[in-house]
């Protein structure tokens, strides 16, 4: 495990005196540390499809950059880094839709033999606080566009293995 994410797991407390500590995924400063921050990512998500999100691809994107930012959790197959990788690849360097990510998810679900290539300590300067406070969906787009960039930015030694694995799946595009 990344030790700067560990030795930022100081416990301090907020103004109401509750507790704050450090998700050791994304950096957030929470009460409950990764749990408090699952627990925030959870509520934004029934928020986020009953509210907010005009499509699948949204949606896709928002688990994509969450669980890369949690890889401890839910990248830690090459399989599960496969999905989340190129699904937010696909939405945001392609600029690809709905029918790319399902011929993705096609693809990992059959018997696929891959290699799990180290994952980046730092995850990205946003986190989900930032996009739970979206008042509006234009609001939720922006900031969550605004997320997924500064996660696949921490991605960029990644992002060869993204596309190459893209390309196995979708020569043409």
């Amino acid at each position: 495990m990344d030790k700067s994410f560990t030795q930022r797991r100081k416990e301090r407390r907020d103004e109401n005196g509750s507790a704050v500590e450090t998700c050791e995924g994304c950096g957030l400063e929470i009460e409950g540390a990764g749990v408090g921050c699952q627990a925030a990512y959870d509520q934004f998500r029934i928020r986020e499809t009953s509210e907010l999100a005009a499509s699948y691809a949204l949606t896709r994107l928002t688990v994509d950059i969450y669980c890369l930012q949690h890889p401890d959790r839910y990248c830690v197959s090459a399989k599960s880094l496969a999905a989340h990788l190129t699904g937010a690849c696909w939405a945001l360097v392609t600029g690809g839709g709905d029918w790319g990510l399902s011929v993705l998810q096609r693809w990992l679900n059959g018997r696929v033999e891959l290699s799990k290539p180290p994952i980046p300590g730092f995850r990205g300067g946003l986190t989900i606080r930032d996009v739970v406070g979206a008042e509006d969906t234009e609001a939720y787009m922006a900031v969550l566009d605004r997320w997924a960039r500064s996660t696949l930015a921490a991605y960029t030694s990644l992002h060869e293995v993204a596309r190459d694995w893209i390309d196995l799946v979708i020569p043409t595009r």
